[in-house]
């Protein structure tokens, strides 16, 4: 396998479809991926980041209020190719991955949830999921309390051994960043039309068959409750 895979013909599916109840309160107008961050959508910050690391194809997988993405950024990155794969009905990560398949067109492609930000580099994790041989690499990061995510358990060869539920002990531990590289053909493992949840559904199960992580010691900011959304704010917006 090619050492530096061509970014540029990579595609990146952003998991956009959320209702983000959590933030119901203070968003009423705009889905959860379009709250701004410095005067722009917290969904524009990670394209334009992800961009600048060399990827130019992206599928937004839309769901609750999905033309106000699609009217942003129909015209807004003449130099990039934005599809967009709408959901009728929420379908939950894994699902909407599934209902994007035709869409997508490289071997290896990435998915990404549309409500958090790492800066992950992303070449280089193409190139370890590449060189592991994985059928899917998670982006993994540090912090030093896991109660509020779950966390993960790694062997020595970087394969996921185990997915912990949240619990009581505020310990340190590795958590899911949000960005998955996955071997495309295993999106024929998915029943068509089927809600299915990435973290419950999918992952746990794959345990043994080709997981891997990718570590980074990045801050992660999501910005799925009002308080993780300020914070998001204060500190995202000279990005």
């Amino acid at each position: 396998m090619p050492d530096t895979p061509s970014l540029a013909a990579t595609d990146v599916l952003i998991l956009c479809g959320g209702l983000g109840t959590r933030l119901r309160p203070i968003l009423t107008d705009r889905p959860k991926p379009m709250a701004e961050i410095g005067g722009r959508p917290f969904l524009d910050l990670l394209i334009g980041y992800v961009s600048s690391l060399g990827f130019r194809r992206f599928i937004l997988c839309v769901g609750h209020m999905g033309n106000l993405v699609e009217s942003y950024f129909k015209d807004r990155y003449p130099s990039l190719e934005i599809s967009l794969s709408e959901e009728k009905t929420p379908l939950g990560t894994a699902g909407a991955l599934k209902h994007a398949e035709h869409l997508v067109r490289s071997e290896l492609f990435f998915a990404m949830n549309g409500d958090s930000f790492c800066k992950v580099d992303m070449r280089d994790m193409l190139r370890f999921h590449r060189r592991n041989r994985a059928q899917l690499t998670l982006a993994l990061t540090r912090v030093e309390d896991v109660r509020d995510y779950g966390s993960i358990g790694l062997a020595e060869d970087k394969s996921i051994t185990r997915f912990h539920e949240k619990s009581e002990d505020g310990e340190a531990g590795w958590i899911n960043a949000g960005i998955y590289c996955f071997d495309r053909n295993v999106l024929r493992k998915f029943l068509p039309g089927k809600k299915l949840s990435l973290e419950v559904d999918v992952f746990p199960s794959w345990l043994g068959q080709g997981i891997f992580g990718y570590e980074t010691r990045e801050r992660l900011f999501d910005i799925g409750t009002p308080e993780r959304l300020e914070l998001a704010q204060k500190e995202l917006k000279l990005l």
